[in-house]
């Protein structure tokens, strides 16, 4: 999620492509490549959160896909594509699957134009996520989600670039009282360490964006007020649901998780 302009701006950075750049794409300016080299050179284990990050919301994707009936799909704050987006995952288990993904950063929606030339039932809604109601209304959203049935609504790395101030739980409240009792929620988040490594990275991002609230297990749990946080709940993203040949599956008997590794958060969640 960025806070600029329709137009692309090379000369400012954007959470998008840096999150691109730390991932491995190719989508980034040297304004972007600057601040991730920061991450990379100052905080080097910052890639590893990306990565684990988007390994989560892959394996949340393909569960929703695989054990549920939802076949619909919103991503918030989706970001630029990388492999594994979220319509490649579910359609890869569930063919009829439909996906809205909500992003402002006017490169995401380039690329975004281009993914609906090869795939009918996708979309991208280029609103705010801190407006809610007109991304609900939005006719593209109207087109392709129906209200009436269960829907997953995807909060991936998106919720700690919203200030206190901005009311970051009642935006996932108005996307539980919109959806139906089956709906799935996936969240994933910065969570604080209380360690230098925290402080470094989220003084980073303010510096940078002006924004950026790492919040502890229970401030994230607390976003979700209202909703069922299904087994193992809030937890490092590696070890939400890990693959039973994720080397990080058996922590006791395995590997320890690196610091980077407990500064990213996942949980998934469901309306009764």
């Amino acid at each position: 999620m960025t806070y600029q302009g329709s137009s692309i701006d090379p000369a400012k950075p954007s959470i998008a492509r840096v999150y691109d750049y730390l991932l491995g794409g190719k989508d980034n300016y040297a304004v972007d490549r600057e601040i991730g080299d920061v991450f990379k050179r100052d905080l080097p284990g910052s890639v590893a959160i990306a990565f684990a990050n988007r390994a989560a919301l892959t394996r949340a994707v393909r569960e929703i896909a695989r054990t549920t009936g939802i076949r619909q799909f919103v991503d918030l704050g989706s970001g630029l594509p990388t492999a594994d987006n979220v319509h490649q995952v579910a359609q890869r288990h569930a063919p009829e699957s439909r996906v809205v993904y909500v992003d402002i950063d006017p490169q995401v929606l380039v690329h975004g134009r281009a993914l609906l030339e090869d795939n009918d039932q996708t979309r991208v809604v280029a609103v705010d996520v801190r407006n809610p109601e007109d991304i609900r209304t939005h006719p593209d959203t109207v087109e392709m989600i129906d209200f009436d049935r269960p829907v997953a609504v995807i909060f991936s790395a998106i919720l700690h670039h919203v200030n206190d101030d901005e009311d970051p739980a009642g935006i996932v409240r108005y996307w539980r009282d919109q959806v139906v009792p089956g709906s799935y929620f996936f969240i994933s988040h910065f969570r604080s360490g209380n360690n230098p490594e925290t402080e470094e990275a989220e003084a980073v991002l303010q510096q940078t964006f002006g924004r950026g609230r790492w919040r502890t297990d229970e401030e994230i749990a607390s976003l979700l007020d209202g909703l069922e946080i299904l087994e193992p709940g809030i937890v490092p993203a590696s070890l939400w649901r890990p693959d039973e040949d994720d080397d990080t599956m058996d922590i006791g008997q395995r590997r320890e998780l690196t610091v980077w590794e407990h500064l990213i958060a996942a949980g998934l969640a469901r309306k009764a």
